[in-house]
């Protein structure tokens, strides 16, 4: 299976916050969340490390013509933000499911999506 991990759901497993393990499969993220994650301001040196570590595990998707037919089709039919509408596009267009625990993206049409549950605090 290929999964494509929006933002929130890489801090969640980062930090460990996930109740249950990420799925067994191929992962990719966007090169939005790639900037998203990296350009976070209180970043450690420790975490940009173990982020760094996950992305060269993953493929960085970036946006090519069919990304950015698909994120401004989706930015006019659900109204997403414009990193969103690039995310759900990437996921669209490998036919993977997006891990996140954005409720907003879940709504997508014909995305494939899961959350996963968080720990409880």
């Amino acid at each position: 299976m290929n999964y494509v991990l929006d933002t929130n759901m890489v801090i969640y497993a980062q930090k460990g916050a996930l109740a249950e393990a990420l799925p067994h499969g191929h992962y990719a993220v966007s090169v939005i969340t790639e900037i998203e994650l990296l350009s976070f301001r209180d970043l450690t040196t420790e975490q940009e490390q173990a982020l760094l570590e996950l992305l060269a595990d993953v493929a960085v998707v970036g946006i090519d013509e069919h990304v950015k037919r698909q994120a401004v089709e989706l930015r006019r039919r659900f109204r997403l933000r414009l990193p969103d509408a690039i995310i759900v596009a990437i996921a669209l267009l490998l036919d993977a499911v997006l891990l996140t625990n954005d409720i907003a993206l879940t709504q997508v049409g014909s995305l494939r999506s899961r959350c996963l549950a968080l720990k409880s605090t």
